[in-house]
């Protein structure tokens, strides 16, 4: 069996894996206490370090993709390897010219991934959805964030699928690896609104990493919420997105007051925020709906707040320049 693969292996815009060191040190830090949350997740890489120093850690993110790549990494459940391996060792001994045309090849060929790629894709989605009585959900989980994270690598993108490239290369090769699960026992998941989330969420630390501007989350990973979900639901526009769908008031104008209520009902001894500074940028997309200044008001209305930065090179995926970017990491000690 090929390499598994771990959980930073996404390209992601806003993930903090090459930030994870930096961060969790200054959490240990100027935090004390034994359980964490990690409230907009992402990735999951915050929360995949989090779990090396916490008895108790909760993961949570809005994107039905994101939430079962946490089930199949972090959550519990029985899984046999043998089974798993044998089931992907027929998907990549299957020969793309036998199988007829499908959902995700007649939607995505020629454009997000080759013809011979898409169909083995939406071959692959629709047999793991009618193994689904046959398998425990920890399997299910299993073969689906690997189908997730193999796909990933080879799209035709910048790294989201906002637009594909038009005359990029389409791989032609497609192999779906397996993913390599953490075997821990404390970690919760959720996908729920943060702001709701928190109405019922109690924890010593909780990390807060929202989207600042307006690309929506949803939208910009559209396709990996379609295999995510199956429903195969109408496309529309050259990107062939569906309807919108989890729209985050944090991408909105609205950002600040969702911040200010979040904050407001957050029941923990420390929170803490991530952010970075292109709330001046020149492209209306990449810039932040929430300053620092508002940032650092909002925290102080709980708390002593500590504000912490660190040179950092942005992952852009366009052409906008951040040329002085830096990551800061705000930490306020609730009153």
């Amino acid at each position: 069996m090929n390499k598994l693969i771990n959980i930073e292996s996404r390209r992601y815009i806003g993930n903090k894996y090459k930030l994870k060191d930096w961060i969790m040190s200054l959490i240990n830090r100027h935090c004390i206490g034994s359980s964490f949350a990690d409230i907009f997740a992402g990735t999951g890489a915050i929360s995949a370090e989090a779990v090396k120093y916490f008895e108790h850690v909760v993961v949570n993110d809005l994107l039905h993709s994101n939430y079962i790549c946490y089930q199949a990494f972090f959550g519990s459940g029985v899984y046999n390897q043998n089974k798993i391996t044998e089931i992907l060792y027929t998907y990549n001994h299957l020969n793309p010219s036998n199988i007829c045309d499908n959902y995700f090849s007649i939607n995505f060929s020629g454009k997000y991934f080759s013809h011979r790629t898409s169909k083995l894709i939406g071959y692959i989605r629709e047999d793991i959805e009618n193994k689904k009585q046959k398998l425990t959900s920890k399997e299910y989980y299993i073969l689906l964030a690997s189908l997730i994270y193999s796909l990933d690598r080879i799209a035709n993108t910048v790294g989201h699928y906002d637009a594909y490239i038009k005359k990029g290369i389409l791989e032609d090769n497609f192999v779906i690896n397996q993913i390599k699960p953490y075997h821990i026992k404390k970690v919760d998941i959720f996908r729920q609104d943060a702001n709701t989330l928190v109405n019922s969420l109690k924890s010593d630390i909780v990390y807060i990493d929202p989207p600042y501007n307006s690309r929506q989350y949803g939208r910009f990973y559209h396709i990996l919420e379609n295999v995510a979900k199956w429903d195969k639901p109408q496309l529309y526009g050259v990107a062939l997105k569906p309807e919108t769908e989890n729209a985050s008031k944090y991408c909105t104008a609205k950002a600040p007051t969702a911040l200010a209520e979040l904050v407001n009902n957050l029941k923990c001894k420390y929170i803490v925020v991530s952010y970075n500074n292109t709330y001046k940028s020149k492209s209306s997309s990449s810039k932040n709906k929430i300053s620092l200044e508002q940032i650092k008001e909002i925290l102080e209305s709980r708390g002593t707040t500590s504000l912490m930065r660190k040179q950092y090179r942005f992952f852009n995926s366009g052409k906008t320049d951040f040329p002085d970017h830096k990551e800061y990491l705000f930490i306020t000690k609730v009153s």
